[in-house]
């Protein structure tokens, strides 16, 4: 623990003195931060006239990559005021997730939709409110280092949890920045037996030219959970007042549990880097066009960016000078002829303005080189002692010292023709080489010499793409195996966005849809330990068919989403919490609604989610989900100061409910011997969230309703949601 929090604070020291290095050899150079030359008959003396120099306005924008080919996202800084207190739950912003309780434990999502299998391995899948991606990396350009503090609390010192996160982002010049993130979560737990100590660390580089373009990440996680399976008994929560010694209620920690000395600790790093090269041609444009602090990206243009399923409305930010709207890597205009149009009409007029200084070269990309690369080790590792309350579900063998490991490399090359390239190609047109190697350590039945699998993997692959324009955007990639385990495996993926007037508002439709037929990954079908052991050979391909519309009309507050998926070979944690698979067909119908509504100050934001699953018994899934947040929003103190006060409601139908087994940190069919049933049970929420320029805060009680209704305050079998409890957060933005 010293050796994280030394490191940690090595990393921001680090940051801080970067920053004010640059600083001073700007002051030094006469360079403002973005490098230009400062005048010095133009620079005020604070020496000798007493006026303070005044700090140049912040302009930054973030971006995301793709982590198959590297294709960059532009999104908006973290600055939203809205809800700020609910994005530390590990049941999600809207309650969505099924978790154990405690701050970073394991969690699944109740809406089926939202679960994906794009994680490094199984026993990670389950942390997805800790763990991030390539893909979720956050990389920033910015005339000013940038750094923001967050930090959260919850109970006391006893049982409470804590949250540390950090980020920090600094550029050389206009092209090549870096920066870290740490993120450090501690969960004490108000069960016996059940803290969580979470770690990551992780450094980021960008390089953004006209022709050549790198970015990189490091990031190592270590995750630390203690088990203790569950309380022995529901009804001390359920009915205390029947269970021994007539106690009316009981404390949670000296409520009994089925493990005492058991942990999981799952340790990952990897290294992803991706680059590429840029071949086109210059042409002359008028200087006022082309003056943007930013280079033209690889990137979707901000207004060909898919929405997300729910998006909160931001009522501040920080007042950002942000840069010019930021176009896609691909030609500005529809085809070549148009651009030598462009390029004939200037040269008539290049004499009298070229004498003006009004032209300046622009580089126009046309096709680009695209490298991949990533590495990645994690290692599992389970240990347990006989525990006398534990039954057969939660420890077979007493004690257990399990352990796994993975590693891979991934390599993926491509070639772009980028979007308007000619009048014949009016999408942009990639092609790409993928391989992979993954090597696999597994316990041996002698619990001593370890068995190794290794496989590789070899796919082509290519992806048809329009994201420029207005009305129309869409996009077509693709997969297909060529050699070993990924023979015979495929994928197509599909989205389109249509934006039509409707009366005064724009309507947004989309439509999307994937083809699947993929191999279930390797520990679906190999794992040795003291607990289980299978292999899994003769498993099939698993056949998935999606197609998704959602509907977006902003004046209205309405955001509609509905689709079906059909599953052929599913492949889930059967009642012995070990892999199986169906070879029949199931379906699943889902439709949500986010209807949203406004008088005056008074806000009503709803969320209806209503799914059906064709066999219940293999694929168990609430029939309703709701969520509901009335607050009151508005502004104080000349209109510097967002206050929302409010309370929220989360509600599922009663199903049962996946089970969580701790000797491999998942969650599988409830035991046949073991069947109850989830929900029926509201959670209330009360809060106040405040936020003044830079910084947010936010205060509140949560699970109000403790011990009402029902008392069936569960989201897991036998793991009860944490007690009514205080939680608090501040998160702060830096700009020097």
């Amino acid at each position: 623990m010293r050796r994280i929090l030394l490191t940690s604070i090595l990393l921001f020291v680090l940051g801080l003195l970067t920053a004010q290095a640059q600083r001073m050899l700007n002051t030094l150079d006469n360079r403002d931060p973005n490098g230009n030359q400062i005048d010095p008959s133009r620079q005020p003396d604070s020496l000798d006239t007493g006026v303070d120099v005044q700090s140049i306005p912040p302009k930054l924008y973030m971006w995301r990559l793709s982590e198959t080919l590297g294709n960059r996202t532009i999104i908006p800084a973290d600055t939203a005021n809205l809800n700020f207190q609910n994005t530390n739950l590990g049941t999600g912003m809207t309650g969505q997730y099924n978790t154990l309780g405690n701050l970073g434990s394991p969690r699944l999502s109740r809406i089926f939709f939202d679960r994906t299998s794009e994680e490094p391995t199984i026993f990670m899948a389950p942390f997805s409110s800790f763990f991030v991606h390539p893909d979720q990396m956050l990389f920033t350009n910015s005339n000013v280092p940038y750094t923001n503090l967050t930090y959260y609390k919850a109970g006391n010192k006893i049982s409470g949890e804590e949250r540390f996160k950090s980020y920090f982002s600094v550029n050389v010049n206009k092209r090549l920045a870096f920066g870290f993130k740490f993120d450090y979560l501690y969960g004490r737990g108000y069960y016996t037996n059940q803290s969580t100590a979470h770690f990551n660390a992780g450094i980021f580089g960008s390089y953004i030219g006209e022709r050549y373009q790198l970015q990189a990440v490091y990031n190592n996680f270590y995750l630390k959970m203690n088990e203790n399976g569950g309380i022995t008994n529901d009804g001390y929560i359920t009915r205390p007042d029947t269970m021994a010694e007539g106690k009316k209620q009981y404390e949670s920690t000296t409520i009994p549990v089925n493990m005492e000395q058991a942990s999981n600790r799952n340790k990952d790093f990897y290294v992803y880097l991706t680059q590429r090269y840029r071949m086109g041609f210059t042409r002359k444009v008028m200087k006022e066009q082309s003056d943007s602090n930013v280079p033209q990206q690889d990137f979707a243009a901000s207004n060909a960016t898919m929405p997300t399923r729910k998006q909160q409305p931001s009522l501040a930010s920080d007042s950002l000078n942000m840069p010019p709207a930021l176009t896609a890597d691909s030609l500005l205009t529809d085809s070549l002829m148009q651009v030598n149009n462009i390029r004939q009409d200037s040269i008539k007029n290049s004499a009298t303005l070229a004498d003006n200084g009004n032209l300046v070269e622009e580089f126009v990309p046309v096709t680009s080189f695209i490298h991949t690369f990533k590495v990645e080790r994690l290692r599992h590792r389970f240990q347990a002692v006989e525990s006398p309350n534990a039954n057969a579900n939660y420890n077979k063998f007493g004690v257990s010292r399990d352990s796994t490991t993975a590693f891979s490399v991934k390599n993926v090359f491509g070639i772009a023709l980028l979007e308007g390239f000619n009048k014949y190609a009016k999408a942009g047109l990639t092609a790409y080489l993928s391989h992979k190697f993954s090597r696999y350590d597994l316990m041996n039945q002698d619990s001593i010499t370890t068995d190794r699998f290794t496989e590789q993997e070899i796919y082509v692959g290519g992806e048809l793409a329009k994201r420029q324009g207005k009305t129309l955007h869409y996009s077509v990639d693709g997969e297909i195996g060529i050699m070993d385990k990924a023979l015979g495996q495929f994928q197509v993926n599909g989205n389109m966005d249509l934006n039509f007037r409707l009366w005064k508002d724009t309507v947004n439709l989309m439509v999307r849809g994937f083809v699947k037929n993929t191999l279930p990954s390797f520990y679906m079908r190999h794992y040795h330990s003291n607990q289980f052991i299978w292999d899994n050979n003769d498993m099939e391909k698993e056949f998935r068919t999606r197609v998704e519309g959602e509907l977006n009309i902003d004046r209205w507050g309405t955001n509609l989403r509905a689709g079906v998926e059909n599953i052929k070979n599913y492949t889930y944690f059967n009642q012995n919490a070990v892999p199986a698979q169906y070879s029949g067909n199931i379906q699943v119908i889902s439709a949500i609604l986010n209807q949203n509504f406004r008088i005056g100050i008074f806000h009503l934001d709803n969320e209806v989610v209503w799914q059906q699953s064709s066999d219940e018994t293999l694929l168990p899934l609430p029939k309703l989900s709701l969520y509901s947040n009335f607050y009151i929003l508005t502004k104080l103190a000349k209109k510097v100061l967002t206050v929302q006060v409010g309370a929220d409601v989360r509600y599922f139908t009663k199903y049962h409910a996946p089970a969580y087994t701790p000797a491999i940190q998942q969650f599988h069919l409830q035991p046949d011997d073991d069947q109850v049933e989830i929900g029926g049970y509201p959670i209330v929420n009360i809060y106040a969230n405040i936020h003044l320029k830079r910084t947010r805060l936010f205060a509140m009680y949560s699970h109000v309703n403790q011990g009402m209704g029902t008392r069936n305050s569960f989201l897991v079998p036998h793991y009860p949601i944490n007690p009514s409890l205080l939680r608090v957060g501040v998160s702060w933005n830096f700009y020097d």
